[in-house]
């Protein structure tokens, strides 16, 4: 309910971490154990598995619509330069969204319902198909051009664009608590189509209004201010006091819901203009504030209650004296005289006020408000063409990834982490070619540290032409190497001139 969108830069993030990894190793070690290196490899591992929990090896397509997680791939449907733009949206699955877009730039929308993956059709550029799905014509691993699920429905999310107030969303600067609209309407049908909200877009404030409540407090105030979440504004609920809620866009877009605001299981209607409060441009069409109309009528339909209790008490107990008295013990009753019916439940859309609250306004929904709604032959269509109202939905999750450690209960080869492979394929060679192996490793190792010792004192980074270069050296093959270059150039001259580099692949350790 409470998640904040984010833009994710795949590429962008691996490649800080990596220079980050490499920095860290090279200055602040002077070599690196296998066993070192393992368990560093390990703990990545585990921390990958940690912010990408589940399994991304198959495509959700074939599963038809869900309510799943799903994001905007910015790099394949990038957003128009202008409104009027032809555009095409698109989402991807959490799976597609690794597989098939992990060196682009994607946004995390969260869930979306009755959604099918885009990737792999019309929707996305044939120079990006689905790599996991097989062709049908060819039966091999790659697909595009399909025709896309027409039932998919989007909004400017898929832009990275969020709120009514259509900002696009940087999570560097974005600061406090965004909220999902349980999304009755559609873009087409005048809703919001599940979009994130502002909470002071919501009431009416501008994005700015914290830097106004700022500028009353002292400078210890305003530095520990920016430490803190941003608080919600005034006039807005507090997250406790609700579980969800339907933005004024979607109420406008299923009126019927208006009447409900304000009884059980909903709070009191959240004006776009004024928060919890009556707005004050209804005030002369109402007699009295919602709120007082509310208070007041349970307050009357308590009294009527309680009097009309009191009334039939009176009257039962006046029937049964009368009774006593003018009773006649031979006297029965008449054998045509019919039994009084048992009077019918009343339907709870009857308890509901008359009329609905004036205004535009978002309602806020507390946790048991669907059991609040009349399901009566009456009011049921209405629910009919909202399940999210009728029950809670299941969101799809991708199976979660093996594991390879023993804690986890191991894990099939290709699955499993670094150290389980490695010790994998040392089981399979016999204990001479082992040994042999050690021993060259430890040579190796010693090697590789003399070599590093200077890059780690000064604090230079190793580039791929060091590297290069000193395994040359290490395997004595410099000079042979330049003498074979250059006699590839004298007799190549003709590939050369094509883009021949010269080059022979040479084997090494």
């Amino acid at each position: 309910m409470v998640n904040k969108p984010g833009s994710v830069n795949a590429e962008q993030l691996r490649s800080e971490q990596d220079a980050g990894n490499r920095r860290e190793s090279f200055s602040s070690q002077n070599s690196q154990t296998a066993k070192e290196f393992i368990e560093t490899q390990m703990q990545l591992e585990a921390d990958a598995r940690e912010v990408l929990p589940y399994s991304f090896d198959s495509c959700t397509q074939d599963l038809g619509p869900l309510r799943q997680s799903l994001f905007a791939c910015l790099t394949c449907n990038p957003p128009p330069a202008s409104p009027d733009a032809p555009y095409s949206a698109a989402g991807v699955c959490y799976s597609c969204s690794i597989s098939c877009h992990g060196e682009h730039t994607l946004v995390e929308l969260f869930t979306k319902r009755d959604f099918v993956c885009d990737c792999g059709t019309t929707r996305m550029p044939s120079s990006s198909p689905c790599t996991l799905r097989d062709d049908p014509k060819t039966g091999k691993k790659g697909v595009h051009s399909q025709e896309p699920h027409s039932g998919n429905k989007y909004n400017h999310n898929f832009q990275n664009k969020f709120c009514g107030c259509g900002e696009d969303y940087d999570p560097n600067k974005e600061k406090g608590t965004m909220f999902q609209c349980l999304g009755l309407g559609t873009v087409e049908t005048g809703g919001c189509g599940e979009d994130w909200w502002h909470p002071e877009c919501l009431i009416g404030l501008p994005r700015n209004w914290y830097e106004d409540v700022k500028k009353d407090m002292t400078e210890n105030e305003k530095a520990e201010a920016e430490d803190e979440e941003l608080p919600l504004p005034p006039g807005f609920p507090m997250e406790d006091d609700f579980e969800t809620f339907i933005c004024y866009k979607c109420i406008e877009s299923t009126p019927w819901m208006k009447r409900y605001a304000g009884t059980a299981g909903f709070l009191p209607p959240v004006y776009k203009e004024d928060g919890l409060s009556k707005p004050t441009e209804d005030v002369e069409t109402a007699p009295e504030t919602w709120t007082a109309n509310q208070e007041e009528q349970a307050t009357n339909q308590k009294k009527r209650k309680v009097e009309n209790d009191e009334q039939e008490s009176e009257q039962a107990s006046k029937r049964i004296k009368e009774d006593n008295e003018n009773a006649i013990p031979e006297t029965k009753a008449e054998p045509n005289e019919e039994p009084t019916q048992p009077e019918l439940p009343k339907k709870k859309h009857e308890s509901l006020p008359s009329s609905a609250p004036l205004g535009i306004f978002s309602i806020f929904l507390k946790e048991d408000f669907r059991d609040q709604f009349c399901r009566c032959p009456e009011c049921y269509p209405n629910l009919a063409h909202h399940p999210q109202l009728r029950e809670e939905e299941e969101t799809y999750e991708p199976p979660v990834s093996e594991v390879g450690d023993e804690a986890n209960g191991g894990g099939s080869t290709g699955t499993g982490s670094l150290l389980d492979r490695g010790e994998a394929a040392l089981s399979n060679i016999d204990r001479v070619r082992a040994i042999e192996g050690a021993m060259v490793y430890n040579h190796l190792r010693d090697k590789v540290k003399e070599f590093l010792k200077p890059f780690a004192e000064s604090g230079t980074a190793v580039s791929a032409e060091d590297i290069k270069s000193y395994f040359e050296k290490l395997r004595g093959d410099e000079q042979p190497m330049k003498d074979a270059a250059g006699q590839a150039s004298m007799s190549n001259n003709d590939d050369d001139n094509d883009g021949g580099n010269g080059r022979r692949e040479q084997s090494g350790y």
